[in-house]
């Protein structure tokens, strides 16, 4: 068994409290509706923005900042049965809303959190009104919904995001190593996500720190597999 076979997978938690969010001219009016809740046009509210552009991310410091247990609910889960069961709080989270896949499970939802004086938060890729929805009253209702949108990230964010990621891991990396990555590598959160994992895996499995070599053996080979790889 090599070296590179003994690497284990660990995994990571991602610091997802307040102070550890980033706020930046492509996020900040998202960040500042979610601070106003409750106070939401007719108490619904939805985030929308390329997947890894951080929505799940500003979730997670949405529940934090208002001291809230709500769990997040996937949109692909949600069924009428259960929407019309579950036990809803202050505010309901519904996430990846592109996915959804009952739309009659998400209107009964709607509808709950209006009769009890709950607020409602969608998140997803795309803007609401630009979803594909069959059902004519839950097309109606997701256009009159109040939308934030979260826009392309700037250099300074992705440098900033970049060196997150890092430190996310507990990784030290050298200011050479994130100019280079952002001079290179795809600009998007998810694909500076995928970047970050990878050097990771790699630096485990090698017992050594990454540096500019790592880099550049893990951008080639990514060049070589781009039929393989998904970046988003």
């Amino acid at each position: 068994m090599t070296d590179s076979q003994l690497a284990l997978d660990l995994g990571h938690r991602p610091a997802l409290g307040r102070d550890d969010f980033l706020v930046a001219p492509c996020n900040a009016e998202a960040v500042a509706w979610l601070e106003r809740w409750p106070d939401w046009p007719h108490h619904a509210l939805a985030l929308f923005g390329p997947q890894g552009c951080g929505k799940s991310h500003l979730l997670e410091v949405f529940r934090a900042h208002h001291g809230l247990t709500t769990p997040i609910i996937p949109a692909s889960q949600l069924n009428a049965d259960d929407s019309l069961r579950m036990q809803l709080d202050a505010v309901t989270i519904v996430d990846d809303l592109d996915d959804l896949a009952d739309e009659t499970a998400l209107f009964h939802l709607w509808n709950r959190t209006k009769e009890t004086g709950a607020t409602l938060l969608l998140a997803g890729r795309s803007a609401p009104t630009r979803l594909k929805v069959a059902l004519a009253d839950l097309r109606s209702r997701l256009g009159g919904l109040h939308a934030v949108g979260i826009g392309a990230p700037d250099d300074c964010l992705l440098a900033a995001i970049l060196v997150k990621l890092f430190a996310d891991r507990q990784l030290r990396v050298g200011e050479d190593v994130v100019t280079y990555i952002l001079g290179r590598a795809e600009r998007s959160f998810a694909a500076l996500g995928e970047m970050v994992e990878r050097l990771d895996r790699q630096s485990l499995s090698r017992h050594k720190p990454i540096g500019l070599k790592m880099v550049r053996e893990i951008l080639a080979n990514t060049d070589d597999r781009q039929g393989e790889l998904t970046w988003i």
